[in-house]
């Protein structure tokens, strides 16, 4: 009887394990069914609604850009330069760059490339970089030619059997003509031939290897790789071409190397590029190419955008107007007059860059965003914001007596020893002496910090050669800075401790009325608000007292002046509560400026523009944090260490990698070589770094720097 009792419960058990598996079947099997329908269901959609091969482009709309306040700054129109050529008559070299560098499996797929996409994938997740992207050349047609740039799944699946079709319908080399004679080149140009005449003056089929690797190289980003714009990271790019195309083995390692050797002779720019009557053409140029760069040429010049800015018409005016002052010593072989210049301002509440001046004449090197240039001086706020981070004061002495550090022996520009100064004096006079003690003393590392937490992304970290010494307390970096980048980080100062990512788009808005894209302002806070405030009252001197008294506006402003010691850069960067900004002047071929200090012409333009595009707004003081007093002296200290004043809110990941936003300067492609740890604690003991290479230094003058 037990027996039979246990046997009916074990069926019982066993039929209801029976039925809930059978209910979890059933159950998956809808579900399967359900995302399987709306699958198809999206899949269906998405066919319906894409475009034939055979049809008709929309008739073209030009693209109009506003400024902050909603007036019309410039109107982009659909001026297309473009000479189809056959296949027959683009060199093999140049064919071969092109696969080589977009789509090394062209002539093997059908259209769509599952191992490209999948390379592509996984070196986004190992972080190694995209040498080859996941989208073939036939899908790079079908978006050009046919499809928006909106960057959704619905586009990615008409691109992918748009790309079937094109390749059932086209052999391989019709494919690439297509292609060839369709993309983009920057400077107007579009396809290889119209390329080839902008950038070298000759027609495709005399273009040699280097010039072929050069254009290939282009389409990737025709602002930033443009041979016109940024020679450099075109050559950098130029050489990343040449490499690929020994990997896949279009030609060999002796034969890349004697193309990045060779000379490349440029051909001379049109007048046709002129800009010197234009309001805001740097601008409108560095506009122009992140919306090409995010949205495709076709969208700017063919679909009527309505692009939303941050740029300010009055103030901008105000820029160009200052930037009138700069002499002309000369005219180079390029038709440029020197010495160049570039004047950039943002609000750094926002980080709307409200002007922009990238230099004079008619070329499009914008060197308010891509001149990396010596900042001599203007670095110094990062060695006194370390040491106020490390617990001392405006009222800190230091020995301003002669040191050493191995066969180094920094000087001051007066060759002058004044003993005994404050921190606050030496900052004021720009000695160089009391700042490089200082730097010994805080650790070479901490200023660093400090600067690339604030936005400074050119620092070099590592390497045989890099910012790590003593060198960089006066300016003498590896690489330099950018005006834009230096604006930005003063910036922080004056918006109490946070950063703000410069932007100059605010919103993007089709020919439907549509909105593409909607900016907010990326903020972080970087530096502790009572350090920040007291370097603000320290360089506030600079003006009032300094090196810097040709830029007092009569309103609270702060600044610093900046002169390498070859005079080859003359920097003045200075802020209020309501705008930043820095100018810079120097030779583009980096001659001497003969007298040209960062105390003289640049501070005076500075004041020029300043107190114009201020004009409209009302003056006040800079925001004394709590735990913040004045001295007799007077001298702001503060009445405690703050808890968190060693370090900045959260400015590290906890994998230690940099925590900059996607919109960070990621379309400038130069990424930092590495990101600096939080510095010490103020007890950790600092020892002197190795002798500084020879190399760049700052020194301003005391009374006319």
């Amino acid at each position: 009887m037990n027996k039979e009792r246990s046997d009916s419960l074990k069926d019982g058990r066993r039929s209801s394990k029976n039925g809930n598996s059978k209910l979890t079947v059933i159950i998956l099997i809808v579900f399967i069914v359900m995302i399987t329908g709306a699958g198809l269901g999206f899949l269906t959609a998405s066919i319906h609604t894409m475009p034939s091969l055979k049809d008709e482009i929309r008739p073209a709309a030009s693209s109009q850009i506003y400024d902050v306040n909603g007036k019309l700054i410039n109107t982009v129109h659909s001026v297309e330069n473009r000479v189809p050529v056959s296949i027959n008559k683009i060199p093999k070299n140049l064919q071969n760059a092109f696969v080589a560098a977009e789509d090394a499996r062209f002539y093997q797929h059908i259209g769509i490339d599952p191992r490209g996409i999948l390379r592509a994938v996984w070196s986004n997740i190992t972080d190694r970089g995209v040498s080859e992207g996941g989208s073939t050349i036939t899908q790079q047609l079908a978006k050009n030619a046919l499809l928006s740039q909106e960057r959704t799944l619905k586009r990615k699946i008409q691109e992918a059997i748009l790309a079937l079709q094109i390749e059932r319908q086209y052999s391989k080399n019709e494919i690439l003509e297509l292609y060839l004679n369709q993309i983009y080149f920057g400077q107007g140009a579009y396809g290889v031939q119209s390329a080839s005449i902008v950038y070298f003056n000759k027609n495709v089929e005399d273009l040699t290897l280097a010039e072929c690797a050069m254009l290939a190289g282009i389409p990737k980003s025709p602002n930033y790789y443009s041979p016109f714009n940024n020679l450099k990271a075109a050559t950098e790019r130029q050489a990343t071409v040449l490499d690929q195309m020994v990997k896949y083995e279009f030609i060999n390692s002796s034969t890349a190397i004697q193309a990045k050797n060779a000379k490349l002779r440029l051909a001379i720019r049109s007048s046709q590029t002129d800009t010197t009557n234009q309001t805001a053409s740097y601008f409108i140029d560095y506009v122009t190419q992140y919306l090409i760069d995010r949205y495709g040429a076709d969208a700017v010049y063919k679909d009527g955008l309505k692009v939303y800015t941050t740029l300010d018409l009055d103030m901008q005016e105000a820029a160009e107007e200052a930037m009138k002052k700069l002499p002309n010593i000369r005219t180079d072989s390029n038709g440029l007059q020197q010495p160049q210049g570039a004047l950039v301002a943002i609000d750094p509440r926002t980080g709307y860059i409200k002007a922009m001046v990238g230099g004079r004449g008619n070329d499009q090197f914008n060197r308010a965003v891509l001149a990396e240039r010596q900042p001599g001086s203007a670095f110094k706020p990062f060695v006194y914001l370390a040491a106020l981070e490390g617990g001392m004061t405006p009222s800190s002495m230091i020995e301003d007596s002669k040191i050493s550090f191995g066969n180094w022996s920094p000087m001051n520009y007066d060759e002058k020893f004044h003993g005994s100064v404050s921190l606050r004096t030496a900052l004021e006079q720009s000695l160089n002496v009391p700042t490089v003690k200082i730097a010994n003393q805080t650790g070479v590392d901490k200023p660093l910090y400090y600067a690339q937490q604030m936005g400074i992304s050119t620092l070099v970290l590592q390497g045989s050669i890099n910012d790590r010494n003593l060198a960089m307390s006066l300016g003498g970096l590896t690489r330099g800075v950018t005006p834009l980048e230096i604006a930005s980080a003063y910036g922080v100062l004056a918006n109490q401790g946070v950063h703000v990512d410069p932007i100059t788009v605010i919103k993007v808005i089709d020919r439907n009325g549509k909105t593409l894209e909607q900016v907010t302002p990326k903020e972080k806070a970087v530096v502790n608000e009572r350090s920040a405030y007291v370097l603000t009252d320290m360089l506030r001197g600079v003006i009032n007292n300094g090196t810097g008294s040709a830029a007092n506006i009569g309103r609270p402003a702060a600044g610093k002046t900046g002169t390498t010691n070859d005079y080859k850069d003359a920097w003045f960067v200075g802020f209020t509560p309501d705008l930043v900004a820095s100018v810079w002047i120097g030779y583009d071929s980096g001659e001497y400026l003969n007298g040209i200090t960062g105390g003289t012409l640049p501070a005076t333009i500075w004041k020029s523009f300043m107190q114009k595009a201020l004009a409209k707004i009302p003056s006040r003081d800079f925001i004394r944090p709590n735990g913040v007093v004045i001295e007799p002296n007077p001298t702001p200290v503060l009445t405690e260490q703050p808890a968190d004043g060693k370090q900045p809110a959260n400015p590290l990941t906890p994998d230690g990698k940099n925590s900059k936003t996607p919109n960070q300067q990621d379309d400038d492609s130069r990424p930092v070589d590495k990101t600096l740890p939080p510095p010490p604690v103020k007890s950790d003991k600092n020892t002197a770094p190795p002798p500084p290479p020879k190399k760049t230094t700052e020194t301003d003058k005391k009374n006319n720097p």
